[in-house]
């Protein structure tokens, strides 16, 4: 796992520009704490930071390859699973190899198939090859989109980088943001391609964007598609289990300490019980994270989105598996720290407005890298089996719109209601709301002969896996390379999408609940009460403490009459939320603060121009 950016210019001599190149690669140094360097001949500059995972001693980058007609140069991010079946076939065809690194396995395998490549990986994976016997640019992403990349074409060329604070170190490219993207920072459907900062794009997952003298083109080399589902309800079953038995051991290779982040639902219990029955087999005990808040378990209270406790359910996954298991457990006071949220927004590179539920994840994460590099999450699983909540209330699955919008909770309200009146107007949320689903949907490839429930649920798996998961899986890789921590996605193994989103709905839902296949796969390693657990949203804490910290925080930003972030923000919608009872803010209302107060923070640390 690691940090890369780069820079292809036609008309520059960038041997001249190392100096920016440079500083572009150190703002990586976080993603890649172990060790960095920056490749540059005439047209293109490729920059590197190392998480070593595998082959600590022989996997530097840039990695390069002389060829009678030039170099070939690879910068990589993320892991190749199957990079041993791929070493073996390439030695087969007569490469010889230097390292044990997956990193050369990519490069080597360039070698051979050119980006035809992307189609033989399994993995998470963002990548760019420089190909100087034809002066060509290649960045590859993988299918679900674990690992970020993004680019911004220049004039002469291209800027890239796995987060946008690497491109943004090139004067090329100046710190602006316009109404398109507040638009989408507000709307929260995860338009494709979409960046936050004006002129950046996304490479799409499952994308390979060439970059030449002629310009920028791209192809897709993987997609959702329709087929028919050739198993019945046991086979089913025993597939999925087979195929999650398999991601799993294949993510936990590595040269480091591992571990599995644990919550006590069922995706990452099975995640848990799979990982602990591998690691036996090689002799190792797993060792477990979760986090909680102070005094959480004996003070909690049911929500829209939370039953019961995490705490109760980790025991017993704990008890079942014997992992050796850490519980991380933060007060108010960590949570609410300003110095914490501003490096949560440095990590993001934009004002999410996530609060605790991004500061926790940050805590957690600090902890576990102390004592291990490489975590599996249970993360993608609702997406690929269908167990968020709206995917089951008829209401919010048939709206019209995305249905995690058309739910209500705490993170569905009305995202504009902070905006200044001006610029809500300007931006008409709703109208852009309804543009996005209809382009969404219209993407949606069906079966002949569904009739209409399992079409409407197969649009609603498509929005999940194009749209939502990768809102989830950017908040996971960017908080967790914030400390150098490898976070890997089982759930998002491409073979498993793939099967389980051809599934039919019933056969999601046999025994009448959300999950039903992935519940069943997985028995044989959970306890009961984790196995059987209703779904439950990412742990918040609810402790009156924090709120009240809130409020003081927005107090101070209404005491800044003249600050920028008027420009974006309601200054009486603010007023009005620090006048309510911290015990009786309304969930909608919190959330508000905690995006104004990102925005406030995120002005402060970027210093943006905005384009309105």
């Amino acid at each position: 796992m690691c940090g890369i950016t780069g820079w292809v210019a036609y008309d520059d001599d960038l041997t001249h520009h190392r100096d920016i190149a440079e500083r572009m690669t150190a703002t990586m140094a976080l993603r890649g704490p172990d060790d960095g360097g920056v490749w540059i001949e005439r047209h293109a500059a490729l920059g590197h930071r190392r998480l070593a995972v595998i082959d600590l001693e022989g996997g530097r980058q840039p990695m390069t390859e002389r060829t009678p007609a030039g170099t070939v140069a690879i910068v990589y991010s993320g892991e190749a699973y199957n990079f041993k079946e791929l070493r073996t076939e390439l030695a087969g065809l007569g490469h010889r190899f230097r390292t044990g690194s997956d990193t050369e396995v990519v490069l080597r395998a360039y070698l051979q198939w050119g980006d035809r490549l992307a189609e033989r990986l399994n993995g998470m994976f963002a990548f760019a090859v420089w190909d100087g016997r034809t002066e060509t640019l290649h960045l590859v992403r993988d299918r679900l989109g674990v690992k970020p990349l993004y680019y911004r074409p220049t004039p002469g060329g291209l800027l890239f980088g796995s987060e946008p604070k690497a491109i943004l170190a090139n004067p090329l490219a100046p710190p602006v943001v316009d109404a398109d993207g507040l638009r989408e920072l507000a709307a929260n459907t995860m338009a494709p391609g979409w960046a936050f900062w004006r002129g950046m794009t996304e490479v799409l997952p499952g994308t390979v964007v060439t970059v030449d003298r002629l310009g920028i083109r791209s192809r897709t080399y993987w997609r959702l598609e329709p087929a028919e589902h050739p198993h019945d309800l046991g086979a089913t079953v025993d597939h999925v289990r087979e195929l999650l038995t398999d991601a799993v051991a294949r993510q936990l290779v590595a040269d480091v300490p591992r571990c599995v982040l644990l919550s006590g639902g069922l995706d990452s219990s099975a995640v848990t019980g799979l990982a602990a029955r591998e690691l036996a087999r090689q002799g190792e005990r797993l060792r477990t994270f979760s986090v909680d808040f102070t005094g959480r378990e004996e003070t909690f209270r049911a929500d829209e989105v939370r039953d019961t406790p995490d705490t109760p359910f980790i025991r017993d996954v704990v008890a079942r598996v014997g992992s050796e298991h850490r519980n991380v457990t933060l007060d108010p006071a960590e949570l609410a720290d300003p110095a914490v949220r501003r490096a949560v927004i440095a990590a993001r590179d934009m004002p999410v407005g996530f609060g605790e539920m991004d500061t926790s994840l940050l805590q957690l994460f600090t902890a576990v890298r102390a004592g291990s590099t490489v975590a599996l999450s249970g993360e993608s699983a609702d997406e690929v089996f269908g167990g968020y909540r709206w995917m089951h209330e008829r209401s919010a699955a048939y709206a019209g719109t995305f249905p995690w919008l058309a739910y209500r909770s705490a993170t569905s309200g009305d995202r504009g209601a902070i905006l200044h009146p001006a610029l809500r107007e300007r931006l008409d949320l709703d109208g852009y709301v309804a543009d996005q689903y209809a382009t969404a949907v219209a993407q949606v490839e069906h079966r002949p002969g569904d009739d209409p429930h399992e079409r409407r649920m197969r649009e609603v798996t498509h929005l999940h896996l194009t749209r939502f998961v990768r809102m989830l899986l950017d908040r996971k890789d960017r908080v967790s390379m914030a400390v150098g921590l490898e976070v890997r996605v089982p759930f998002c193994d491409h073979r498993l999408v793939g099967y389980a989103y051809n599934a039919p709905w019933a056969l999601k839902t046999f025994d009448g609940r959300e999950k039903s296949l992935l519940r069943h796969a997985a028995a044989h390693v959970l306890p009961p009460s984790a196995r059987d657990r209703v779904k439950a949203s990412y742990p918040s804490t609810q402790d009156p403490a924090y709120l009240m910290s809130l409020q003081q925080q927005a107090k101070e930003v209404l005491a800044a009459d003249d600050h920028p972030v008027f420009a974006v923000v309601d200054r009486d919608w603010l007023t009005a939320a620090t006048a309510v009872d911290p015990l009786n803010v309304p969930s909608d209302a919190r959330r508000g603060v905690d995006r104004i107060l990102d925005l406030y923070h995120w002005f402060e640390m970027y210093r943006p121009t905005l384009a309105l």
